[in-house]
């Protein structure tokens, strides 16, 4: 433990250390603070996870697959979970707001409008981007989605985020000639199933200021 903590204090972004010496926790933690504390949005946990499967492959961390990525899963929800209940308790708070050059409460409204249609879309893929992963389950305290089915989206989300990660570093471990592809490989997969889903989410959202719009 105090190995960790001097990683974290002298070496915050030595993931291959904090990795190496923190083993499942760190992953863990990282995973749940990047998707549970507003402040924390720049956690690279995408990277903690991936040097989390090249450990396993090459034995420096003693785990089995399915554990390592069954329990960074379970952290993203939990993680997600803290989110939503930090958007719920400030929510109110930003309802009786009143407009200023920031902040206009019609955007609110448009974000309530558009979670209540399509909050499936916005947080199963929203959880595989670096900060949308951290903020939409906070906006979806703040209109106060229904909480079942929250919690069910983001563990789709986190399912089809954190995986891939875990296997794509195991893959290097074991077959080192894939190292010089796997980036561009990576980087289309993710763009051929997210780019899609993007595209509808910006123009459900745009639809969804029209109609709050029409409505006032």
């Amino acid at each position: 433990m105090t190995t960790i903590l001097q990683h974290l204090l002298f070496s915050p972004f030595d993931t291959e250390a904090l990795v190496r010496d923190g083993g499942l926790l760190i992953i863990c933690l990282a995973v749940f603070a990047q998707t549970g504390l507003f402040f924390a949005f720049f956690v690279p946990s995408g990277v903690f996870l991936f040097v989390g499967g090249m450990f396993i492959s090459t034995g420096k961390l003693d785990h089995d697959l399915v554990t390592a990525c069954l329990c960074p899963v379970l952290a993203a929800v939990a993680g997600c979970v803290a989110g939503y209940w930090f958007g719920w308790k400030t929510g109110p708070a930003l309802y009786r707001k009143k407009d200023t050059r920031f902040f206009k409460q019609r955007y609110l409204k448009t974000a309530e409008l558009f979670y209540h249609k399509h909050g499936r879309l916005a947080l199963t893929v929203g959880i595989l981007f670096p900060v949308t992963r951290t903020f939409a389950p906070i906006i979806a305290g703040i209109v106060n989605m229904n909480f079942p089915r929250f919690v069910l989206y983001v563990f789709t989300g986190a399912v089809l985020w954190i995986p891939p990660f875990i296997v794509a570093g195991y893959l290097i471990g074991i077959v080192p000639g894939i190292k010089e592809y796997l980036p561009y490989i990576m980087g289309a997969i993710i763009l051929l199933v997210t780019t899609p889903s993007v595209i509808r989410i910006i123009r459900e959202f745009r639809k969804a200021g029209k109609r709050f719009e029409e409505e006032v």
